[in-house]
């Protein structure tokens, strides 16, 4: 447990230092401000509090899908530019197994992942409160939690899904370009039985908030089971195909 700490360390120390890390967060936290300017500005009677706004902008229909779009270009190298700059041969002959490496790889884009959401969410906090005050507070903080879980479970799966194809592909681009295509497919809906067991259709948990549901016969809980049957599957996928490819 203690190496696999030291490993996400050294992981995050490698994205901290890329020149373009804080860029995702500046263009989050300025676009956070800049929303909340311009619905005051144009539509100041839409949200009724700094609440509203919060969790309104946190779900994907608002910043969290932008969000998740940074997650992915920004963690999208992190297995893929091992391979392209011919680094992996030496991270993979130190006394470390490929499970504990690929591991850390893995929960470091789940935590850049999880900054993220949280820089928006502070940002858009601060600007529903300079633009829409704080009226009716009570209770509301499980629904701005509630947001921002819906929100990250959805960067969750898609930073798992661009981990996947990372190492299938040992390309960034292509992973970018394929996961950027499934993220403007998946509010396609098929009105199929067949349909509800597949990813697109369980990704916005935020549906259910108002009894709601994509297709008919889906739940919260049936829709957290296939998003969890589908992490697994693109971890084991990942994790089978990086155990065994030859480096050499």
């Amino acid at each position: 447990m203690h190496n696999l700490k030291r490993l996400v360390v050294n992981e995050w120390l490698k994205l901290f230092k890329k020149r373009s890390f804080f860029v995702p967060y500046a263009l989050l936290i300025g676009m956070s401000f800049i929303v909340g300017y311009v619905i005051h500005s144009f539509a100041a009677g839409m949200f009724g509090s700094v609440y509203d706004f919060t969790v309104t902008m946190s779900y994907i229909q608002g910043l969290g899908q932008v969000v998740t779009i940074m997650a992915i270009i920004g963690s999208s190298g992190i297995v893929a530019k091992e391979y392209s700059q011919g680094t992996i041969k030496f991270l993979l002959i130190r006394a470390r197994s490929r499970t504990s490496i690929l591991a850390s790889k893995y929960i470091t884009a789940l935590i850049y992942g999880l900054s993220l959401t949280l820089a928006t969410a502070v940002a858009l906090f601060i600007s529903g409160s300079i633009w829409f005050g704080f009226s009716g507070a009570e209770g509301r903080w499980v629904d701005v939690l509630g947001s921002l879980g819906y929100s990250y479970v959805y960067t969750v799966v898609y930073i798992t899904l661009a981990f996947m194809i990372g190492i299938l592909t040992t390309s960034g681009g292509a992973t970018i370009g394929i996961t950027m295509l499934m993220l403007m497919l998946d509010k396609t809906i098929i009105q199929k039985e067949f349909y509800k067991y597949m990813l697109f259709p369980n990704l916005d948990l935020s549906v259910y908030t108002d009894g709601g549901a994509p297709l008919p016969g889906m739940t919260l809980s049936f829709s957290i089971v296939m998003l969890a049957v589908y992490v697994l599957l693109f971890l084991l996928a990942g994790f089978v195909v990086f155990r065994r490819r030859d480096v050499a």
